[in-house]
């Protein structure tokens, strides 16, 4: 298993980009930078379930927050309450669309 370079710590807040709580946002309680996992507040919880230690007594649930992979989540920008912008990526220009778009269509025509 490779490692990622972990820019997540402890305490930051983050946002969750894929997986069943898409959307959520919460903080960051541990983080494993050898498995690229974090765990975070209130995402992910999972329950386990306990016996009764004795006779009579019932037994518990208990729910806690599983790691997620780092690749799901999103640093966000504690102040603003903003995602932090992690990759540039060039958006393509309307008006140079519409201009291809028109030569396809003279070409076509002919």
């Amino acid at each position: 298993m490779s490692r990622l370079k972990v820019k997540i710590k402890t305490g930051d807040k983050v946002k969750v980009i894929a997986g069943k709580d898409r959307g959520k946002t919460g903080k960051v309680l541990q983080v494993f930078a050898v498995e690229n996992r974090a765990s975070v507040e209130g995402i992910n919880l999972l329950v386990k379930h306990l016996r009764s230690q004795k006779k009579g007594e019932a037994g518990q649930k208990i729910q806690f927050p599983a790691p997620i992979h780092i690749s799901n989540l999103k640093k966000m920008n504690t102040e603003e309450k903003t995602e932090e912008k992690t990759d540039t990526k060039s958006k393509a220009k309307p008006e140079a669309s519409a201009a291809k778009e028109s030569k396809s269509n003279t070409k076509s025509k002919k």
